[in-house]
């Protein structure tokens, strides 16, 4: 089967790669070349660099889908040549100057801000008794369990590195917003996908991890995405 289009998967913060593993098969069945990097989440910047030097190595149209903090991550990559197109799920989309910290500012915040918990080494981790609630409460039991043992936790500094002119401006862009998020306000949600001026914005019933809980309608969305930019 030829392939499509390049997706570039970008996880979030106390996350890695193998949360698209309900994504990748589906995308790849239609023919698209998959990939889900592994971002160190050690500063914005290390990530950016991370993602673009996947990004540029790969050949031909490429779509950037990033969830969370990948937001912030697809960003500033979707200037790269070869990127035709960004998918924000749950994501934040920064304007120049942004950072986590000026956003989370703007409101009250989320009900899981307050289970985020600071180490001797300058990282953020998710509190692990109150991750499924707050993180992913509409998954198996079992599942978000293991992903609170295997978070992969975001730096300190992260929160306050502040955005470069972001893609958005240039290239076409999709957002899917969870309205039973309890990490990113929805209200703020809202904000970003007016703010992209999204060619295509979806709503679900969905905690913070919408990829996992409704993978079939994050599949269908990256497929609208994908379909509009190669054609």
């Amino acid at each position: 089967m030829a392939t499509k289009l390049n997706i570039v998967l970008v996880h979030g913060a106390w996350a890695d790669g193998s949360q698209w593993r309900y994504i990748i098969p589906a995308l790849h069945a239609m023919g698209h070349r998959v990939i889900a990097i592994q971002n160190p989440l050690t500063s914005l910047a290390d990530d950016v660099e991370r993602t673009i030097k996947l990004t540029s190595a790969l050949y031909g149209p490429t779509l950037l889908v990033g969830h969370s903090y990948g937001g912030m991550v697809i960003t500033q990559v979707g200037h790269l040549q070869n990127v035709v197109g960004m998918v924000y799920l749950a994501a934040f989309a920064p304007d120049a100057g942004e950072s986590l910290s000026s956003t989370f500012a703007l409101r009250q915040p989320p009900v899981g801000a307050a289970y985020i918990r600071p180490d001797d080494n300058g990282f953020l981790w998710i509190d692990t008794n109150q991750f499924h609630e707050n993180m992913c409460h509409d998954i198996d039991e079992n599942e978000a369990l293991v992903m609170s043992m295997v978070q992969k936790p975001l730096a300190a500094r992260a929160f306050t590195d502040k955005s470069a002119q972001p893609a958005w401006r240039v290239k076409p862009c999709w957002y899917q917003i969870s309205t039973q998020d309890r990490m990113l306000p929805v209200e703020t949600q809202r904000d970003f996908a007016a703010r992209i001026q999204a060619q295509k914005v979806i709503e679900l019933p969905s905690s913070h991890a919408s990829l996992l809980s409704h993978p079939q309608q994050i599949i269908a969305l990256i497929a609208d995405a994908a379909n509009a930019v190669i054609r």
